[in-house]
């Protein structure tokens, strides 16, 4: 029996007050991550008590003023995932702040528990995200590295976004991290935060499959403000419909105070990695905002 009704969340069926999708480590049934997606009408603001979780503030579209622990950051935002990396700022565990902003947008809020509190707010400047491009061929895609080790630091959190041009595979091979192998794998929760560009027809699809130990089981067809949670197990593809190009937030944590990004292939589809080398990188790569990087 298929798992996506419990995994896979349609935009709009887990948002709560003010956020379009609230995912807690309660709602979850996890330990560490979450995701809150906010949206600002023009002179709104909201305010954030993070209690025991570190959270970013990521403008998806627009920017807005974050203030917290006494600091002011400014974030310019973007027009939307598509057009250009984005600035940010991090919010510490036991911190209170106010988001706002005088033209309106959208925000995510993603967040990892963690029982450590060593870091203080920080602005995140977008001219300091590293942009990698990955694979080749149909495997080609964009990720925009902006909380992750060796780029920013944090207490448990990961985040990154990935860009797939329309017609492309990402998240391929599908590999996992789910079980702590010192210098192999690491142990992290994972959501996925989807947005697809064009008119609004767009969409893709998400799988998401286990092991007999461990069975999970998830083909998803996503569009634009879906959300899929990833507690173990192999994922990907993450696959975009030719004609749409496809977004999506990862936010990753775990139990490891090394805070370490470990991931392991399914050895059955581990070699495509080697056919990687006899194609080009997909021309439409970098997207734009990126062009310069």
């Amino acid at each position: 029996m298929s798992d996506a009704g419990k995994y896979h969340l349609p935009k709009g069926t887990s948002a709560d007050g003010p956020y379009d999708l609230l995912v807690t480590p309660e709602s979850a049934g996890w330990a560490y991550s979450g995701l809150r997606i906010l949206t600002l009408r023009p002179g709104e603001e909201h305010a954030l008590s993070t209690g025991e979780n570190e959270f970013l503030v990521l403008p998806l579209n627009g920017g807005c003023t974050v203030a917290v622990d006494g600091r002011s950051f400014e974030l310019g935002g973007r027009t939307d995932v598509f057009s250009a990396v984005t600035d940010f700022a991090y919010l510490p565990r036991e911190s209170q702040a106010v988001i706002s902003s005088a033209d309106g947008g959208t925000y995510a809020l993603p967040s990892a528990r963690t029982e450590q509190g060593g870091h203080s707010a920080r602005y995140g400047r977008k001219e300091d995200v590293p942009v990698e491009l990955r694979g080749a061929g149909a495997c080609s895609r964009q990720v925009n590295k902006y909380c992750l080790p060796g780029t920013f630091d944090a207490e448990q959190l990961l985040v990154c976004e990935v860009l797939t041009p329309g017609g492309n595979w990402s998240s391929y091979p599908p590999h996992k991290h789910d079980e702590v192998r010192p210098g192999v794998e690491s142990e992290l929760e994972e959501i996925y935060y989807f947005e697809v560009a064009g008119d609004g027809n767009g969409f893709g699809y998400q799988r998401v499959y286990g092991t007999d130990q461990r069975p999970i089981d998830v083909l998803a067809e996503i569009r634009s403000g879906d959300t899929v949670l990833i507690p173990y197990g192999w994922h990907g593809p993450s696959i975009a419909a030719p004609g749409y190009d496809l977004y999506y937030l990862n936010v990753m944590a775990g139990p490891g105070q090394d805070r370490a990004w470990l991931i392991c292939d399914d050895p059955a589809h581990g070699w495509v990695r080697d056919t990687w080398q006899a194609q080009d990188l997909d021309d439409r790569l970098p997207f734009e905002g990126s062009r310069q990087r």
